[in-house]
């Protein structure tokens, strides 16, 4: 008994069109007609259709087929290449299964990334803006230094910060900025490089710093921008200071070499004119 393509289709729990397409390809062989003219399939085409259907199930490209079919040289190769690709859509499911629980077993926001888990979660959404933007430019480096700073217990001028308003005193934003200013020395003095946009950032420099100052202009208010801007002419200040005392040491210390060079020329000369009158 043979089948009709329809017929032969659905044994194989396909489509019409599938295997006209299959045919066109040139993966399926065409079949004999009958008298009148249809198409009539026997096992061998019922077989080397589903063959076919359970190699595409198994994610094999269409182009692969043959090659995998007939067990040349290249099948191991493509059946590896895909097993590759299966493990990585695995690992990348089951990251997005851990970040679905996090949201919903523990608060986690979605609007925030990923790997600061709920240790941001109740930063008011601005602060959480500002995180997602700076994701985009931050490494990886430098963003584990972010999230240790919020998975930290909070201190008082980071809230302090968070809730100013834009009616805050000219004394509130000077206090404030000294507080931010401090916590920023400290900061960099255990990680050096996060004062450096440059180095902590993955992107190209004008567009890393365009990141950051269009973010902060979003979603900052003006009494928190100010703020921001003390704190940095103190930051500035207190380098400058401290650039001006490095050189003045220098020019100290290149002044002592040159005196104790010139004293051990001098003994040396001593030296020399006591040999000669020996």
């Amino acid at each position: 008994m043979t089948w009709s393509t329809r017929q032969v289709a659905e044994l194989a729990g396909t489509t019409l069109k599938t295997v006209r397409h299959y045919h066109k390809l040139g993966l399926l062989e065409e079949p004999e007609r009958s008298a009148n003219g249809y198409k009539r399939y026997g096992v061998k085409h019922l077989v080397r259709l589903m063959g076919i259907r359970r190699l595409v199930d198994l994610g094999v490209q269409l182009a692969d087929v043959p090659s995998v079919q007939a067990a040349d040289g290249r099948a191991e190769q493509i059946l590896r290449t895909l097993d590759g690709e299966l493990a990585r859509n695995i690992e990348r499911q089951q990251r997005m299964r851990r970040e679905i629980a996090a949201v919903l077993d523990d608060g986690v926001s979605l609007g925030l990334p990923p790997e600061f888990g709920a240790a941001a979660s109740d930063l008011p959404r601005p602060q959480q803006a500002l995180l997602v933007a700076y994701s985009s430019i931050l490494t990886p480096r430098a963003m584990s230094v972010v999230r240790e700073q919020f998975a930290a217990p909070r201190d008082d001028s980071a809230t302090e910060f968070e809730q100013l308003t834009e009616d805050a005193t000219e004394e509130e934003r000077d206090r404030l900025a000294r507080l931010l200013a401090a916590e920023a020395r400290r900061q960099q003095e255990a990680h050096p490089f996060i004062a450096d946009l440059d180095a902590s950032s993955r992107r190209d420099g004008a567009v890393a710093r365009s990141v950051v100052a269009q973010a902060l202009a979003e979603f900052s208010n003006t009494a928190q921008l100010d703020v921001l801007r003390r704190m940095h002419a103190l930051l500035a200040a207190e380098e400058h200071d401290e650039g001006e005392e490095r050189a003045e040491r220098m020019v100290r210390d290149g002044r002592a070499g040159r005196d104790r060079a010139d004293g051990r020329t001098k003994s040396a000369g001593r030296g020399e004119r006591v040999g000669s009158a020996a």
